[in-house]
């Protein structure tokens, strides 16, 4: 049986190969040669399947067979029609995988961003000079006057919901078509990001704390969401500038091909997720609720979101990759 293994293991880790590929996608996402290795190959696991449970009373490598049999069997024949599977397949497992699978990139992201957000609090903090370098000394005078800019939001609540959306969505999807340029435009975008909330919050807090934590109240509500979502696209956007340096065992091409759909659906799912946080900063953040709602809304907003991130559409039962099923029978 170790013979038989060793002979058919590349194919396996061929056909794995095309399925991650795939992503959740139909077989239209390969080319007319890849689709017609992948068949092949379906084919192929499929008797060594038929072998396995004839001669062999290995359960693992058994399940294994048929996960990866199973796997090829659902992208061959699944119905692309049906828009209700598709929206399923899509939010059920699909969205959340692809977050996960550029977890590094938003985190690194997310690094990034805090950095130099808290560098540019601390410096416009303790000097008024810093300000003018980022064009913010406007702000400045407004805390001075008390002059709470957002709370003209509530004149024009759609309006000023369909602006904020608009400019959201511009931000995140800068954050991530700039991830093409080998991830450095991105990096630019978190950086520029970084030092203008931070350097608005250093300033108020410098001239007025109580002003401060009004413009905190204002931003808490929307801010998780909103925050994440640029994260969650700048991550997929360095991932294809990774992507681009180290394609790791794919051609370049296969592997800006992979992070590229994997990419478009966190766009989608972002542009969703801002369309929320674009209400909640049209219609609740200027409000006049009190700040422990704001609060409230903020905390629960972003815990459903990660929640649902983090833990939807995890693949549970057998090992499913050929790693999984190598490391276990070495034990």
């Amino acid at each position: 049986m170790n013979r038989f293994i060793e002979d058919k293991k590349d194919n396996w880790q061929r056909l794995e190969d095309l399925l991650g590929l795939l992503q959740g996608s139909s077989l239209r996402g390969l080319s007319r040669m890849e689709v017609r290795e992948f068949g092949e190959l379906y084919r192929r696991a499929a008797a060594d399947l038929a072998i396995a449970r004839a001669e062999t009373r290995d359960p693992k490598l058994i399940n294994y067979l048929n996960s990866l049999v199973v796997r090829a069997h659902g992208k061959i024949y699944r119905a692309d029609g049906d828009g209700v599977s598709v929206l399923k397949a899509f939010f059920g497992s699909e969205l959340p995988n692809a977050f996960r699978s550029t977890l590094r990139f938003t985190a690194i992201s997310f690094a990034v961003f805090m950095f130099f957000s808290i560098a540019s609090f601390l410096l416009c903090y303790y000097d008024s000079q810093f300000a003018l370098l980022l064009g913010i000394s406007d702000v400045e005078a407004a805390a001075a006057s008390n002059r709470q800019w957002w709370t003209s939001l509530n004149d024009a609540n759609q309006i000023g919901s369909s602006a904020i959306l608009t400019n959201n969505i511009r931000v995140a999807f800068f954050a991530f078509a700039w991830g093409a340029f080998f991830g450095i435009g991105t990096l630019y975008i978190l950086i520029l990001n970084g030092l203008s909330i931070g350097g608005v919050l250093g300033v108020c807090y410098r001239v007025d704390p109580n002003f401060g934590n009004l413009l905190v109240d204002f931003m808490v509500a929307h801010g998780v969401v909103e925050l994440s979502c640029i994260f969650i696209a700048a991550g997929a956007g360095m991932s294809i500038g990774y992507a681009i340096i180290d394609p790791g065992d794919l051609s370049r091409s296969q592997a800006l091909k992979k992070r590229g759909r994997e990419a478009a659906r966190l766009v989608i799912g972002i542009a969703l997720f801002l369309f929320i946080a674009g209400i909640i900063e049209g219609f609740i953040s200027p409000s006049s609720l009190p700040a422990a709602m704001k609060y409230l809304t903020g905390i629960l907003s972003g815990a459903v979101m990660l929640a649902y991130l983090f833990l939807i559409g995890r693949e549970q039962g057998p090992a499913s990759t050929l790693e999984q099923y190598t490391a276990i029978s070495e034990r």
